[in-house]
Formats: C-alpha cells, structure tokens, sequence
C-alpha cells in the first residue's frame, strides 16, 4: 500500500512569536521534522498543507504575512507538493485528494496543527475518502480551550481529540511506534 505524508498547517503564525502560538508546538515540529526526513529518505510522497485564512475576521495565517509561510522546520522541497486550503478540513475546496489519487496513494500519514481543528478535520475527511490513516499523535500539537467558563488544557485537548480519531478513524500512533513498524507501511 503506497503511503504519504501529509504536513498540516505548519506554518510561523503557531510558533513562538507568531500570532497564535501552540502548546508544544516546537517538540511537535521536531517529530514532524523527523518524519519528513524518514519519507524523503524513502523517496515516499510528501504534501505539506498550508492554511491561507481568507474569511473576514481571520486573526492568524493572514495572506502576504511571515506567519501564513511555512515553517523553516520542515520548508518544502521543489519535489514535495504543497497544497494551499482555506478551511480546517485539507480536502474541502482543494486538489489533494486528485494528487494522492493520481501518486496511487493509499494510505496518509497526517501530523501538524491544531490537533482539535484542521488534524481532525483531515483525518475525518482522509478516512471518509477511502484512505487508510495514521496520525503521529506526538507529531501534532494544540492550544488551550475554554468551556463553560473552564480552562481545558492543551494535553487533555489532545488527547482527547487523539483518542476519538484512533476509536474509528486512524491508527494513531508516536513517531518511535510509526518508525518501528515502518516495513509495514511501505
């Protein structure tokens, strides 16, 4: 089964200093970084997702701004395709799915951010579109929420967004168990 990796939404405006830092959003990159040179290492097809907030309001990912590019971290290579959205889910409005059908992909590696908006979202969408998925859950990071006047906190955010995608959606998985089992998913 041939596999992809796609990288959501990894761009400035999540990291420090940009206009809606992450909870671990660094740590997060680094696992992504990691992954990426695995699949370039491979020579597997990458698909780095970049959000472009084009809806009147939008805060973060403002076009023509540093925080809508993507992260130096994991900057693209002329080899890898990038696929440029405007909603949470990477496949609403968007070429992805013609690209990973036309690479014979049939299973996607998803990681980036935020956890509980666009990795869900894409995950849900990959998974309805046929497409067998794995989540690297130490590869994607998220922010704090508030509920009812609560605070839910990044981690619980996380894992509980991780745990509904792995009950019917995803193999989720770290990026040390996806690199252990990687002879099964070439």
């Amino acid at each position: 089964m041939k596999t992809g990796l796609l990288l959501v939404d990894l761009q400035n405006d999540y990291f420090p200093g940009g206009r809606m830092e992450l909870v671990g959003i660094r740590e997060a990159s680094a696992k992504a970084k990691d992954l990426l040179a695995f699949f370039r290492e491979k020579h597997w097809p990458t698909f780095h997702i970049q959000h472009i907030s084009t809806q009147k309001g939008a805060t973060f990912f403002l076009p023509n701004t540093d925080g809508v590019e993507i992260h130096e971290s994991i900057r693209p290579f002329l080899q890898d395709r990038v696929i440029q959205k405007h909603y949470p889910n990477s496949f609403r409005e968007t070429d992805l799915t013609e690209n990973l059908k036309n690479a014979n992909i049939k299973r996607v590696v998803i990681c980036g951010a935020m956890s509980h908006m666009c990795i869900d979202a894409t995950t849900r969408a990959a998974s309805d579109s046929g497409f067998n998925c794995v989540v690297i859950q130490d590869g994607c990071a998220t922010r704090n929420l508030e509920f009812e006047g609560k605070t839910i906190t990044a981690e619980d955010v996380h894992g509980s967004f991780m745990s509904a995608l792995g009950s019917a959606y995803a193999k989720v998985l770290s990026l040390d168990e996806f690199l252990k089992n990687a002879k099964s998913f070439s």
